[in-house]
């Protein structure tokens, strides 16, 4: 048993499930919300049009979070991959190398992934994952979460809409000259795609109403 999963044209597909393994871990200590990235805001936190056909808007990344799609993607391969060497392994003996083993798996995984993608996405409730404009996150207050943003590199940040509902953007400094670090509370003033720039805020009413 070990030996088979231990083989060298199973290593791909091994390192992808201990991939996702890591993650439930990560998200079970409560340390991973800030990777749900694009949740709820229209498109995906990364330049990425889902209105316009790519296989990113095929496997239906920008209409879940991202994390939920990298997880079903990482299992389909895994699984998909191991099954595959170890009918492969029954009939000649040893399993494919990888690397004629891992682009079938690809192939069955992406189908497998936009299917669970559109099942989901149907039966997610719409009164708690309510899509905002990005445009609607400007003037309000966010918090770095993760890292530093100076200029020309960008942190990542939490922000609350309307709602209340929690986005997570990357974001980085109207001026050139700031640095906001973890934990910093910022303004956010505009944004360049998905990408938002911030002024430093010290307001008690806005962060009030940021909490």
């Amino acid at each position: 048993m070990w030996e088979f999963i231990l083989a060298a044209g199973n290593v791909p597909f091994v390192a992808a499930l201990v991939l996702m393994l890591l993650i439930g871990v990560v998200e079970a200590l409560g340390l991973g919300a800030g990777l749900a990235v694009g949740e709820g805001i229209d498109g995906l936190d990364g330049d990425v049009n889902v209105e316009t056909p790519s296989l990113l808007s095929w496997i239906n990344v920008g209409r879940l979070p991202l994390l939920m799609l990298i997880v079903v993607f990482l299992f389909a391969f895994g699984m998909t991959g191991l099954i595959g060497q170890r009918l492969f392994a029954a009939f000649l003996g040893q399993p494919a190398p990888w690397f004629m083993a891992a682009p079938a798996a690809l192939i069955i995984a992406l189908p497998v992934t936009r299917v669970f993608g559109r099942v989901v996405s149907r039966i997610m409730p719409r009164d708690e994952t309510q899509a905002v404009s990005r445009d609607s996150l400007i003037g309000r207050v966010a918090t770095i979460v993760t890292g530093e943003a100076r200029h020309e590199s960008a942190a990542q940040a939490r922000v609350r809409d309307e709602h209340g509902q929690a986005h997570y953007v990357m974001v980085e400094p109207d001026t050139p000259t700031d640095a906001f670090a973890q934990g910093s509370n910022v303004l956010l003033v505009r944004h360049v795609g998905a990408r938002y720039y911030a002024i430093r805020t010290t307001s008690a009413s806005l962060l009030d109403s940021a909490s």
